[in-house]
């Protein structure tokens, strides 16, 4: 039976590495592993995931109104697909998160979502969210804040270097971020 899963993490825990590593499983046994990305990275990258480690896979990218079902149904048409990996899976939308549910359900293709759990003000993604109450199987994937301790929620920088406490939910400049412990989270933010 093919299931959902959601993996999570704050930032810079490896979960595009980890999804690369899946794909080149895949691959590596002669299988078809389908790649998708956020727009919001597609800028940044051209549609290619990128991991800090070097490593890189081109990505089909998703747009906010695609329909990830016709999407995948029509390739998996054409060519069998025996995964569908989606990286940067807090942008997807409620609707989509349920299209990828039938993905597995209907289609009978496993799919792998990996996201963030929660942005910078420490509320819940929508796609996030939809995908920890639908998930067959959700795994945190640890990272550390700088005092060691297992981080959890994510900041964003200033101009100033201070912790940002409004602003546009998305914001796709990796080095404007930081990973850090709940207690820590809670210190930056109440400054």
């Amino acid at each position: 039976m093919a299931k959902l899963y959601f993996s999570y993490a704050a930032m810079n825990a490896g979960k595009s590495t980890i999804l690369l590593q899946a794909a080149f499983n895949y691959r590596e046994q002669g299988m078809q592993a389908l790649i998708f990305t956020s727009a919001h990275h597609a800028d940044l990258d051209d549609g290619r995931i990128v991991s800090r480690i070097g490593i890189s896979a081109d990505a089909h990218i998703f747009h906010p109104d695609d329909d990830l079902f016709a999407i995948i149904a029509e390739i998996h048409g054409k060519t069998p697909q025996d995964c569908v990996l989606v990286d940067e899976a807090q942008f997807l939308s409620r609707d989509q998160v349920w299209q990828l549910a039938r993905v597995a359900d209907d289609l009978k293709i496993p799919v792998l979502a990996y996201g963030l759990r929660t942005d910078f003000r420490g509320q819940l993604f929508e796609g996030s969210a939809q995908l920890l109450a639908i998930a067959d199987s959700l795994r945190e994937i640890r990272t550390i804040c700088h005092c060691g301790a297992k981080a959890t929620m994510v900041i964003r920088l200033d101009e100033s270097g201070n912790a940002a406490r409004e602003g546009d939910t998305v914001g796709v400049a990796r080095d404007t971020y930081a990973s850090l412990c709940r207690r820590h989270w809670v210190e930056a933010t109440s400054r």
